[in-house]
């Protein structure tokens, strides 16, 4: 599967001269946990998440702590370029999404950017891997089917059946068709694994 397959697109963004609690409201009212930031060319300059946007938001409740609590050392964040994450990590959309996910889990970040050339066309997150996999069956099994008949209109009849995800592809041997089947499957956003039966 590629990202382009299960980005979110058009990504909604941030500018970096954006007061703090414009971008907090823009993430919340479009509950996603990070947005990319750009400047006033467009161009991608960095990442604010959520973790960024509550840097320095809130001062400690008197009715916590015993002991007083003294003002704050220095003014919270007034502007999106104080607290974004400068260097984004970033895919494409012809990247596998078990790519997107290693850098995921690796840089422990909840969502990519996903560029083409410098422009921003999408992002990708977790929530939209796990709405890949949260799929019906009975809707990917659709899905392969009609991938199969639009694709490979002249080939092999296959019976087609999914369960969590596998798709399972059963009917006569034919080496060359069951491998351009297994290709076709498998770029169903959903089918995680393809497997023949005889």
């Amino acid at each position: 599967m590629l990202v382009r397959e299960v980005m979110s697109s058009p990504p909604i963004t941030v500018r970096r001269t954006d007061p703090v609690r414009q971008a907090i409201r823009t993430l919340h009212r479009h509950d996603i946990t990070a947005a990319p930031v750009v400047d006033d060319a467009d161009r991608l300059v960095g990442v604010v998440s959520e973790l960024d946007l509550l840097r320095g938001e809130f001062e400690p409740d008197p009715r916590a702590s015993v002991r007083p609590i003294g003002p704050a050392a220095e003014p919270p964040p007034r502007r999106v370029m104080e607290v974004m994450t400068r260097e984004a990590v970033t895919v494409t959309e012809t990247t596998d999404v078990t790519k997107a996910i290693d850098l995921m889990i690796g840089k422990r970040i909840k969502s990519l950017p996903v560029v083409q050339g410098d422009r921003i066309v999408g992002m990708v997150s977790r929530r939209d891997l796990l709405a890949m996999l949260a799929r019906p069956d009975e809707q990917l099994r659709q899905d392969v089917i009609a991938a199969l008949r639009e694709h490979y209109p002249f080939g092999p009849s296959w019976e087609v059946t999914v369960r969590d995800g596998v798709a399972q592809l059963s009917g006569s041997p034919h080496e060359h068709a069951d491998h351009i089947a297994d290709v076709l499957a498998r770029t169903v956003p959903g089918i995680i694994r393809v497997r023949h039966l005889r």
